[in-house]
């Protein structure tokens, strides 16, 4: 009885993702605007016009389920041989990249902009890695303050929402190839919804490719994590111990179910037919998300947000974004 009064909470809120995305689809179908792109537009539009009520927020609040679990299907539609083809180039980009803006963001937080340490490192790691989820899995580890947590993140969902528009009409003003823009997106942007949102908004390969460079970026989070959990206790100004469970539950675990699903489809266990049905679900389910992510963008939060960390995320943005588009455009 439980557990079907439990399952009720989450159908109004279900109902309203459902809705949202069959209008994005029909948009799509009548207008010819990116689906993906309507979802997140509903999304917006329903939270900062009547807002979410209380009834709805655990049905919407499982968008993240459904990203997740979209970014697993798809794995049954690449294969180890696909990622090996750019696989050298795109993991020295992958590595080189998020490390510069990472010391490019600390560098203009503490010797410009005249940042605390601790709110330096978190907009760092945001930036650098892979957005709030990171800012929240250091935050832990060093230990931050909640009003940092919140200026951090705020700028990272504010860049996220410029991001979602600029990224597609860069890349079409550019003419980039699938895969350039994909390892673009997935390098520079900050967080997975949207990297995967203008991705496939682009095309269905740069949505694959953009995908797997912030998946092997996210993986990237336990080496920040350790390195600022170190650095603060050796400088004396946290004197607590870090706990690898902070690691573990900040870590994208769909990544795991990613890669399990690419090693199943390199070694030919799904058909064409099976790869088509995981390919229209992963889609779905995708839509399903992003009307979700949508309602996380709250207008007026992204307003509160000062002024002095968004210039330096601003910065750090065009920083990391012209680097990895000289990179891709070069070697991809």
């Amino acid at each position: 009885m439980s557990r079907t009064v439990s399952l009720r909470r989450f159908l109004p809120g279900l109902l309203v993702l459902c809705l949202g995305a069959v209008l994005a689809r029909g948009v799509e179908s009548v207008a010819g605007i990116n689906h993906l792109l309507v979802a997140i537009a509903a999304g917006v539009v329903l939270a900062n016009t009547v807002g979410v009520p209380d009834r709805l927020a655990p049905g919407i609040g499982t968008h993240k389920l459904w990203l997740g679990a979209g970014i697993v299907l798809m794995g049954a539609s690449l294969t180890l041989e696909t990622i090996l083809e750019v696989g050298g180039v795109v993991l020295a980009i992958v590595i080189g990249v998020p490390a510069a803006t990472l010391v490019a963001v600390e560098l203009l937080s503490r010797t410009v902009a005249g940042l605390s340490d601790r709110l330096g490192s978190l907009l760092a790691a945001g930036s650098s890695v892979c957005g709030v989820s990171a800012i929240v899995a250091v935050a832990g580890a060093i230990h931050a303050r909640e009003h940092q947590i919140a200026y951090a993140a705020a700028t990272i969902l504010l860049f996220d929402a410029v991001t979602i528009v600029v990224y597609p009409i860069v890349g079409e003003l550019l003419s980039l190839s699938d895969v350039a823009f994909g390892v673009w997106a997935g390098v520079s942007m900050f967080s997975t919804g949207p990297v995967v949102a203008v991705g496939f908004a682009y095309s269905e390969a740069a949505g694959q490719w953009a995908t797997m460079t912030k998946l092997a970026r996210n993986a990237l989070i336990g080496l920040v994590v350790v390195a600022y959990a170190s650095y603060y206790a050796r400088s004396g100004t946290d004197t607590s111990e870090f706990s690898p469970r902070v690691l573990w539950d900040e870590f994208p675990k769909f990544v795991l179910g990613f890669l399990g699903l690419v090693a199943l489809s390199s070694v030919g266990v799904f058909s064409s037919g099976q790869q088509a049905s995981l390919e229209n679900a992963y889609s779905w389910l995708f839509v399903l998300a992003f009307v979700g992510l949508g309602t996380e963008i709250r207008l007026a939060e992204l307003r509160s947000t000062g002024a002095m960390p968004v210039l330096v995320v601003l910065t750090a943005l065009v920083f990391a974004s012209g680097l990895s588009l000289a990179a891709v455009t070069a070697f991809v």
